[in-house]
């Protein structure tokens, strides 16, 4: 089952620009490439939204990768840990966003 997560941003243009640098270095880090996709934005009340959907073969390396990282998360469900990590990811690398699991 593919992630989707649901980005919120206020500065869409630099967010943007940095996830997508994150999600390249974390692509070669794997050596997966083409492990994504980003939906059109809308804009809400001064924030812009977009999907951001993982491929198996990202999601699935990120989660072989980093399992040490992610089995320290709290939550119970595996998905939810992986949206933590991204989330904590995401920042980690300068990145403002709210991120969550999209229905």
């Amino acid at each position: 089952m593919s992630i989707v997560l649901e980005v919120g941003t206020k500065n869409y243009a630099d967010d943007l620009l940095s996830i997508k640098k994150s999600l390249s270095h974390m692509e070669s880090l794997l050596g997966c490439y083409s492990g994504y996709t980003v939906s059109e934005p809308s804009t809400k009340f001064g924030w812009t939204f977009f999907k951001l959907s993982f491929k198996p073969e990202l999601q699935t390396g990120i989660e072989e990768k980093f399992s040490d990282m992610i089995e320290k998360y709290r939550w119970s469900d595996q998905t939810q840990k992986f949206v933590k990590f991204m989330t904590d990811y995401f920042l980690s690398k300068g990145c403002d966003v709210k991120i969550k699991l999209s229905d």
